[in-house]
């Protein structure tokens, strides 16, 4: 299974393409999405888009995992990483992928086992699991791959529940 990881924002996003064969996790690529922050909304927007785009393009992922907002108190900066956030998932859609969204309790517990974990012990998790020399930078790019693993771990759960609707 190939997915698609989205860290969402809008000055960087993070991503990630990782497989998942068996019980491993195999990085094929990832990076970020930057935009410039003298850029209007509506431009940067659409460069999230296209960047996404042709990821998808590229890459031919099957799902993609995208981790869900976590309010702030500063509701301006909620609904600008919101809007981005539904652009990367319009992306998504228009590519043909499967949308699977995350909290970020959901994507820690998934990593390390506990949902309150710091940003240090995903990034260490990220690093292990992938079997990286080097932690991936920015964080966003570390988070976009959480988001891909978590959603991995659940490939599982969810195959388990479709057997068992099925009765086999």
């Amino acid at each position: 299974m190939r997915i698609l990881g989205i860290d969402p924002g809008y000055g960087i996003l993070g991503w990630s393409i990782i497989d998942k064969i068996g019980n491993k996790f195999v990085p094929i690529d990832f990076g970020s999405i930057t935009t410039e922050s003298k850029m209007p909304m509506e431009d940067r927007l659409e460069s999230i888009y296209n960047a996404l785009e042709s990821i998808i393009h590229e890459y031919k992922p099957e799902e993609a995992s995208i981790e869900e907002l976590f309010f702030n108190n500063n509701a301006k900066t909620a609904l600008l990483v919101g809007q981005a956030r539904g652009v990367a998932i319009l992306a998504c859609v228009k590519g043909g992928l499967i949308i699977n969204e995350y909290t970020p309790l959901q994507i820690k517990q998934a990593l390390v086992g506990y949902g309150r974990a710091d940003k240090k012990q995903i990034q260490e998790m990220v690093k292990r699991i992938l079997n990286l020399r080097e932690t991936p930078k920015p964080d966003d790019t570390a988070d976009a791959i959480a988001a891909a693993i978590c959603h991995g771990h659940s490939l599982g759960s969810r195959n388990i529940l479709l057997r068992e609707k099925k009765g086999i």
